[in-house]
């Protein structure tokens, strides 16, 4: 059922090699074929059946970035975590490369608890999942699909759907806006068709323009520079492609999150650009929900959103762990 995929052998990670920590690549599959690539992280002389947590994003990032620091500095505090690519990136399957989708990205996660669950040292009972950046998003909606996921981080969210539909900070909130970007994608559609390849959209910009919004000079800052570059990371080269998230503009991902009745903390930078996407999906996912006790809103005072990809002084590491402590038992 899996694709043999190419797996680099090296240690090629943007955060240095933890000794207290066991390192194994690994692959599986999610429900529509495709072959996912991970690195499974687990504290060294564990014994027993161990609490677990899947781990993606940011969005347009790869493992050996953010969700591979996250799973590495979990796994240390007692967990068995696992750090995925998402279909179409990195060294994940997929075809073709470089294109998002809300419903397969969705299943990405829910084939990581997959695997999660049927391995020998794991209680399928004590399984969580970290969700990064727009995977933060994602993250939510799969806790609102999957019954297994305990509970629920979401770091620095976007919610992928709004701010495709709507542009940032819903500046393009209109009909005539979606229309326009609509029409412009579907023109792409057409050429693309004709010429038989897809064409990439860019990742963060190079070189940066000194007028850059100070969101953009942040995402430089780490995709850009040796403090997060990664080759195969699609920030840090040729980005999506024009088409590749196109879909998300009809398909709102957080539709049912006051449904969800398991654990969820939401963190975020209060200087972040994309704050309102945390208030704002914490402010639904309560509302009406009769499992509101468990949900948890954090705002961490004069971070931005890039600060909680990597800066281990920043990330509330020891609020993350008395959660899972908490909701994985």
């Amino acid at each position: 059922m899996e694709t043999k995929l190419k797996l680099t052998d090296e240690w090629d990670k943007t955060f240095p090699e933890n000794d207290k920590v066991n390192h194994r690549k690994v692959t599986f599959h999610n429900r529509y074929g495709i072959t996912l690539a991970a690195d499974l992280y687990e504290p060294k002389n564990a014994t027993g059946k161990l609490p677990a947590i899947a781990v993606c994003g940011p969005f347009g990032a790869v493992k050996e970035q953010a969700s591979g620091l996250y799973a590495q500095t979990m796994a240390q505090r007692g967990f068995l975590t696992l750090a995925f690519d998402p279909s179409f990136t990195g060294e994940s399957g997929g075809e073709p490369r470089y294109m998002a989708s809300p419903d397969i990205n969705t299943e990405d996660f829910q084939a990581a608890v997959d695997f999660l669950s049927v391995l020998d040292n794991v209680d399928s009972e004590k399984i969580g999942i970290i969700g990064i950046c727009g995977w933060g998003g994602m993250a939510l909606n799969t806790a609102a699909i999957d019954t297994r996921i305990k509970a629920t981080v979401a770091s620095t969210m976007y919610d992928m759907s709004r701010v495709n539909a709507n542009g940032y900070f819903d500046s393009e909130n209109d009909s005539e806006s979606r229309y326009e970007k609509r029409k412009a994608l579907n023109e792409q559609r057409t050429k693309e068709y004709k010429s038989g390849e897809y064409v990439r959209g860019g990742g963060v910009v190079d070189p940066l323009p000194e007028d850059a919004p100070f969101f953009v000079k942040d995402y430089y800052d780490y995709y850009k520079t040796k403090r997060g570059y990664h080759e195969r990371s699609l920030n840090s080269n040729d980005g999506w492609n024009i088409t590749g998230c196109m879909s998300f503009m009809n398909m709102p991902i957080l539709r049912y999150s006051n449904e969800i009745k398991s654990a969820v903390l939401i963190i975020h930078g209060e200087k972040a650009h994309s704050c309102y996407f945390s208030k704002d999906a914490y402010s639904n996912m309560v509302k009406d929900n009769p499992f509101s006790d468990n949900k948890e809103l954090m705002i961490i005072p004069n971070a931005v959103h890039t600060d909680l990809y990597d800066k281990t002084e920043i990330i509330p590491f020891d609020k993350i762990t008395d959660f899972f402590k908490t909701y994985l038992k």
